[in-house]
């Protein structure tokens, strides 16, 4: 099996490392930089879990799709920063024939929604995406350390065939075993949407805030001025999923907010969040497809978000402040 990850950021080389512990012919797509430090480190995962280490002939490295062999991939896996996905969509329609005719491309990003610029150009029944609650960082460009584990990556599709059903997770159980084999929990889903909803709960409320104020998750619960704005953002963002049709595992704002307090939060105190991150490595946040995407269905159905709003501008008016966005 051949497998293509684009993104080599620590989900990406964790990924590659899954891949390749279980047999598969890994090639990863990255930039210059980080294709320079993999070709001549080799890649590591660490961590939580099984450790492995690869060296740089166990796979293969692409700076350009031009060096590709044409009918190459059985999957890609999507491993980028969600603010890439234009110009990766783009640029795999424009490079096609490095696909096998069958071939799936799985999502593993942050947010809801990605997967509607890939359809754009793929068909429905090619794009999955991956519920991801498992904590990476990189502490150099080759290595990937897993730092926190809260429940299984879980792989599924959020389209619908003309009947209105979901279309099966069946063609991306395959890279599901692989990750759950190498030792990282995983498993496929027919629910997808709700698994997503019920992350973006959990990252809207804490990880534009936890930047703003630039503390960890746990650090939020300790205020009730930032748990009040915690629940707010729930609230509203329970109202949005309600008007858009969409569902998750929770009746209401309460019942999830009893949760996210008593189990979520503390399950990840320590953590600091990815929008913190980025927001100290002065580059662009993906606040866009996280709270942006919430916004942008309370305004086709007319559901009021004002805290999201002014949180989601906040974190756009620090962004507007960086000189460069990586």
């Amino acid at each position: 099996m051949n497998i293509l990850i684009i993104g080599t950021g620590a989900i990406g080389v964790a990924l590659g490392a899954s891949m390749i512990s279980q047999g598969a012919n890994v090639s990863f797509f990255a930039r210059e930089e980080t294709a320079k430090a993999i070709k001549e480190n080799g890649i590591k995962r660490t961590g939580l879990f099984t450790n492995y280490e690869f060296t740089p002939e166990q796979y293969k490295v692409y700076i350009d799709y031009k060096e590709i062999p044409k009918s190459e991939f059985d999957f890609v896996l999507i491993a980028s920063k969600t603010t890439a996905n234009d110009d990766i969509s783009k640029s795999l329609n424009s490079n096609r024939s490095i696909l096998k005719p069958n071939s799936k491309i799985i999502i593993f990003q942050n947010g809801f929604g990605n997967d509607e610029l890939y359809i754009r150009f793929f068909s429905k029944e090619q794009i999955f995406c991956a519920r991801v609650i498992t904590g990476f960082i990189r502490p150099k460009r080759h290595i990937s350390e897993i730092t926190v584990h809260t429940a299984p990556i879980l792989l599924g599709s959020l389209q619908k065939d003309d009947n209105g059903n979901i279309f099966s997770s069946k063609p991306v159980e395959i890279i599901s075993k692989m990750i759950n084999d190498s030792g990282i929990p995983s498993e496929t889903t027919e629910e997808l949407e709700k698994y997503l909803w019920a992350k973006m709960l959990y990252n809207c409320s804490l990880n534009p805030l936890s930047a703003i104020l630039r503390v960890n998750y746990g650090k939020l619960t300790e205020s009730e001025y930032s748990v009040n704005i915690m629940n707010k953002i729930i609230e509203e963002i329970f109202n949005v999923i309600k008007a858009s049709g969409y569902h998750t595992f929770w009746s209401t704002p309460k019942e999830y907010q009893d949760l996210f307090y008593s189990k979520l939060v503390p399950d990840t105190y320590n953590h600091r969040s990815s929008t913190l991150q980025d927001i100290l490595k002065k580059q662009k946040t993906e606040i866009d497809t996280l709270t942006g995407k919430v916004i942008e269905l309370s305004e086709k159905y007319n559901v009021d978000v004002t805290v999201n709003k002014t949180i989601y501008n906040i974190i756009k008016t620090i962004e507007s402040d960086f000189l460069i966005f990586k």
